[in-house]
């Protein structure tokens, strides 16, 4: 069965789904809890792995290498960097990179390191589930490239900068270092984004209660593509 793992960064970007699923069983392992479940005859397991890319990566390869999950689902926020996108759209990844992986003084790109890859590729398989599941429930839904980084990124020049260099249109703490692991283990990966503050710099709301009402529709729907799946 091909059992499927569903990944957030924070605890609140999994509470909703762990509303939906049955049959809960918690699974203490390396200082995290580990929740299998079951949705509609699917096999789940769900994780918040904590913010970064170290901790994103870690949870990632523990829910592929000891859970043996053969495909990776992953919600939560992003701040957008293309003008096109405001608070409350939800962007897919078409690609992630990391903005913050700089080796240039040895004479390569940004985000580049050798026998690695400066963008990699979401599956195209679930790309296209996606789309199905925003078409069924009426949601817009965008496609770009999502920048990952170790760094809160509220300074509109640095993100114009990662948009020049990466040509990302959101940017986020964990989903390259996801998509890397996946890559590197032939597991097709899906990150799903909420667009939680503005490139022009405007955050005029309440984040807690933004990240509460983005989780519930981001459950419902990694849930409908769990089904499609």
């Amino acid at each position: 069965m091909n059992k499927i793992a569903i990944m957030g960064a924070m605890r609140e970007e999994i509470a909703p789904l762990l509303e939906k699923v049955e049959n809960i069983k918690e699974v203490a392992y390396a200082n995290n809890i580990y929740y299998e479940a079951s949705y509609k005859g699917k096999e789940v397991v769900i994780a918040y792995s904590k913010i970064g890319k170290v901790f994103s990566a870690l949870t990632a390869t523990i829910l592929i290498e000891k859970f043996g999950c053969k495909t990776l689902l992953f919600s939560g926020v992003a701040g957008a960097i293309s003008n096109d996108l405001k608070i409350g759209d939800l962007i897919i990844a078409d690609g992630l990179c990391q903005h913050d992986l700089d080796i240039t003084a040895f004479g390569h790109p940004h985000g580049f390191v050798p026998e690695g890859d400066v963008c990699i590729p979401t599956d195209s398989k679930l790309l296209e589930i996606a789309s199905k599941v925003s078409k069924n429930r009426g949601l817009k839904l965008n496609k770009g490239i999502i920048a990952t980084g170790d760094q809160f990124v509220a300074c509109g020049e640095k993100k114009a900068w990662i948009g020049q260099i990466f040509k990302a249109d959101a940017l986020e703490m964990e989903g390259a270092s996801v998509a890397v692991v996946c890559n590197a283990l032939n597991v097709p990966f899906f990150i799903l984004r909420a667009i939680s503050d503005s490139a022009d710099g405007n955050a005029d709301m309440d984040f807690d209660k933004f990240l509460e009402s983005s989780a519930k529709i981001s459950a419902g729907f990694i849930l409908d593509m769990v089904e499609m799946i």
